[in-house]
């Protein structure tokens, strides 16, 4: 908003008068905030600070030590600059202590060779910057009703963010109060330079109001908060000490961002939405990006020189296919009790659900973990929400290469442990087999192919006469064709249980005790159960 002292020099009024640095060059980039012209020598109590002032010097006197005692009051004063015009009292140069006292105090001194009109000077000067004042006002009023429309429209972190980027022109990155990142737009920078050592840098800046501006780092921080409820940080970058308009941007961002959270506190937390954009980006990318990395990092989730475990947890009602509207709750509780769980653990941990089906996890441990026993912990958080649900665990992994494995793998093993009943509290690959595989190949359609020419013809019986042929069959395969087992489990007689297998064999056209049919009858009700069967019983017949 205001000009330096090296702006003003440049301007033609004050050039007329042939301006020269003698002293205090270091200095010419302060900030002119008014222009005052001063001949008394006592002068410093009664300043602001921010003034250029003007002088013809004919008040200063000539005593080394006054003079260097005159020009430290200014500097004390937080005076831009000092500007003598060598007419009057002194006509070649000034005083040795004069320039010694600018050089010492890093504060302009300027002589004029020529006779200056001070007063054309005031009014320049001082009315460019009331000029430029308006101006800020102006612009300030645009940013509250910007951000006012943003708090009142709910709208996104991200979309606050891009405002702030778009009005400033630097980064902004929106933490919380433990230095994890949950939002950020580099400002068409690099994110991965931007977010690179973050915890570390962010733990060292701390401000002692609720917005302040860190010198030495070059952070504009602002606490995001409401209700008494502080929960954040708005970072914006600068490189020097911004101007007001973008110190009203950053406060009011943080007020949208702080109703934000007010609003969608019955949606899922930034934190989670943080770690879900991470955990989809190492799903999707075989080779995690730098930024990708570096995102993970500044959520206080190193992936490199760790060891990586995914973990998936699913709740049973996806067994009975319930529709996403009511999996997002449950969903939601089970994501909060396994970030609980591994933050009781003190283990670095991604927690998200990325769709509608499980919550995935990416455990980061240190080479010395005991993997086992993180997960039993982990485990046990999870069954304390009292949400029926099975968890899966992918391979131990080494290296961010390896992320989108072990995550894949633990949603597989997840997805084929629902129908087990062992009752594991963690389920591995090993321990899914037949049905681990069978998980590997869902979506393949020679899979939905084969379920439904080998149970067609049963789930149409069922479904046209209400009889139960389809559990009959399953009893059956799962006790290994001991009809007397499967029988007491069916809780049906063993000659109603007779007459039920050879209607089964009468509709299938097949002998149930043929080892080969028995076993693929089986491998037909897994794919059917993990959702490889997709034909209506209709489309069944065609086969």
């Amino acid at each position: 908003m205001y000009p330096t002292v090296a702006d003003v020099l440049a301007l033609p009024v004050l050039r007329q008068g042939r301006p020269r640095v003698v002293g205090g060059a270091a200095g010419l980039a302060a900030r002119v905030r008014w222009v005052h012209v001063a001949e008394v020598a006592d002068i410093g109590h009664l300043l602001k600070g921010g003034e250029l002032v003007l002088t013809t010097g004919v008040a200063l006197p000539d005593d080394p030590a006054a003079l260097g005692s005159y020009f430290d009051g200014l500097a004390a004063a937080g005076v831009a600059g000092l500007v003598v015009e060598l007419v009057r009292h002194w006509n070649d140069a000034l005083p040795r202590a004069l320039v010694e006292a600018a050089d010492r105090n890093s504060v302009p001194l300027v002589t004029l060779s020529r006779e200056t009109r001070y007063v054309a000077v005031t009014e320049t000067v001082n009315g460019l910057i009331v000029d430029a004042q308006v101006a800020e006002l102006r612009a300030a009023e645009q940013v509250h009703q910007t951000f006012t429309e943003l708090t009142v429209s709910g709208a996104e972190p991200a979309t606050v963010l891009r405002e702030v980027v778009r009005m400033t022109e630097h980064p902004a990155v929106l933490e919380t109060l433990s230095h994890e990142v949950l939002a950020y737009d580099a400002a068409g920078g690099d994110p991965a330079e931007l977010l690179d050592g973050w915890l570390a840098r962010s733990r060292g800046v701390q401000i002692g109001e609720r917005t302040g501006y860190h010198a030495e780092s070059g952070w504009l921080v602002t606490i995001v908060g409401a209700r008494g409820h502080d929960w954040g940080r708005l970072v914006v970058v600068f490189e020097e000490s911004p101007p007001y308009r973008h110190i009203v941007v950053a406060e009011r961002a943080a007020s949208a961002l702080a109703v934000h959270r007010l609003v969608a506190r019955d949606s899922d937390s930034l934190e989670r939405q943080a770690h879900r954009a991470v955990l989809t980006g190492l799903l999707a990318s075989p080779v995690p990006s730098a930024e990708l990395l570096s995102r993970a990092s500044a959520l206080g989730v190193p992936l490199t020189g760790r060891r990586l475990v995914g973990v998936a947890i699913v709740p049973k009602l996806a067994a009975a296919r319930e529709p996403a509207a009511s999996a997002r709750p449950v969903l939601r509780v089970l994501a909060d009790a396994a970030s609980l769980a591994t933050r009781r653990a003190r283990v670095s941990a991604l927690v998200a659900f990325v769709d509608e089906l499980c919550v995935q996890a990416l455990l980061s441990l240190s080479p010395q973990a005991n993997v086992d026993a993180v997960l039993h912990r982990l485990a046990a958080g999870v069954r304390s929400s009292r949400t029926p649900c099975v968890l899966g665990a992918g391979t131990t992994v080494d290296t961010p290469a390896d992320a989108q494995r072990t995550l894949t793998e633990a949603a597989q093993v997840a997805a084929a442990a629902l129908h087990t009943t062992n009752g594991r509290a963690v389920h591995r690959l090993r321990d899914v087999r037949l049905r681990g595989l069978l998980q590997l190949f869902a979506d393949d359609e020679r899979l939905h192919a084969f379920a439904a020419r080998e149970l067609g013809p049963l789930l149409s019986r069922d479904a046209a006469s209400g009889t139960r042929l389809m559990q009959a069959l399953r009893h059956y395969c799962e006790h290994g064709g001991n009809k007397s087992a499967a029988a007491a489990a069916a809780h049906t007689s063993r000659t109603a249980f007779y007459q039920q297998l050879a209607r089964i064999e009468q509709i299938l056209g097949v002998p149930l005790e043929d080892p080969e049919s028995m076993l693929s009858l089986y491998v037909a009700l897994l794919a059917h159960d993990l959702g490889g069967s997709r034909a209506e019983p209709e489309e069944a017949r065609q086969w």
